[in-house]
């Protein structure tokens, strides 16, 4: 039987900007560029009560709290502190899947430390992200991913929560459909069309039904009803990136550099394309005329799913550098990583 834990850091980005900025901490702070058109990257826990969550425009998380405080966001940073919390789990497992900066995956059937329970487990960690970085993380820990995943989100923030494999068949009767990873707003709408709402009444259907209304992804929610998930953890691959470049023989500005980009994201999508790979993270890298180099990424939980995506993400992430108008470029380029292939993308595909 496999031991797998769900990490996942508590506001992450928000998080990190109040331990260093304390008097904000019973504040609604939200992570976001002062652009009028940015949107939210994170929400404290007191922003949230108000209704403010990631993705939401700056413009509609005014009206809903004008005394909102923006902090604008420092990915670097947060990649940094990312990267020595990943280090933390590279102590106790080699079977270690990212999701984003914030969230992982970690097999600690067989971990280096050779404690038996996987709950121990799972608290050491925790202790030690605490201890190390001042940060709180929440855990699931579970015999399979995507009840790992539920269970990560059951005792928010700085919780932890444990699922037996004797307690799976009591534990998924009940739970509510919206709870499963993948199901969004328009799964749901199509379950509740249906009449179903939790694990419990998919269990009553047969799977080639669940095929005929939602394709693939209905024989994952046929498995998930039996409270079944084979897929492994799966360890960063080798090929971590794609990414493509153009260099420009003389020295191009923002305005200028545009129409090139649309180029790169056909580029970058034509290699996903024949690799049969989708991606969940997007980098982009500008190099200045005295060779400075600026870049940003940003990482995502479902992957993206077509060349327009690819595009709207790339300007998403320059609106967020904010590049002054005057600066010159003699390279521009983008990535894309978080690689899987997509016989593992479960996510139901539009209708």
């Amino acid at each position: 039987m496999r031991k797998i834990i769900h990490i996942d850091m508590d506001a992450f980005y928000a998080s990190v900007e109040l331990r260093e900025r304390p008097d904000l901490r019973h504040l609604p702070v939200v992570i976001s560029s002062h652009h009028p058109r940015a949107v939210i990257a994170a929400a404290s826990y007191p922003a949230r009560e108000f209704g403010l969550r990631s993705a939401i425009s700056m413009s509609q998380a005014r009206k809903l709290c004008p005394q909102v405080v923006i902090i604008e966001p420092n990915f670097e940073k947060y990649r940094a502190i990312s990267a020595q919390i990943h280090s933390i789990f590279q102590q106790y497992t080699t079977l270690i899947e990212p999701l984003s900066l914030d969230e992982a995956y970690l097999d600690v059937t067989e971990n280096l430390k050779q404690i038996a329970s996987a709950t121990e487990v799972a608290m050491h960690i925790r202790e030690d992200i605490f201890r190390q970085t001042g940060l709180t993380a929440s855990a699931g820990v579970a015999p399979n991913k995507f009840l790992a995943k539920v269970a990560s989100d059951w005792n928010k923030p700085n919780g932890l929560f444990v699922i037996k494999p004797s307690q799976v068949a009591s534990f998924i009767q009940d739970l509510p459909l919206k709870k499963i990873p993948g199901v969004g707003k328009v799964t749901q709408e199509k379950l509740q069309q249906l009449e179903l709402h939790t694990l419990g009444d998919l269990q009553k259907i047969e799977e080639a039904v669940l095929v005929h209304h939602f394709g693939k992804y209905g024989q994952q929610l046929y498995l998930y009803a039996q409270g079944i998930d084979n897929r492994p953890v799966q360890a960063e691959r080798a090929r971590q990136q794609i990414s493509k470049e153009t260099t420009f023989d003389s020295d191009f500005t923002l305005a200028q550099c545009q129409p090139y980009w649309h180029g790169l994201a056909e580029k970058v999508w034509q290699s996903l394309e024949k690799k049969q790979l989708n991606a969940r993270g997007v980098n982009i890298k500008l190099k200045l005329k005295n060779f400075q180099t600026l870049q940003h990424s940003k990482s995502f939980k479902n992957p993206i799913h077509s060349q327009q995506d690819l595009i709207q993400v790339l300007f998403l992430l320059l609106n967020e550098m904010h590049i002054p108008e005057n600066f010159q470029f003699r390279l521009i380029g983008i990535g894309v990583y978080q690689l899987q292939t997509k016989a593992d993308d479960f996510q139901l595909s539009l209708w």
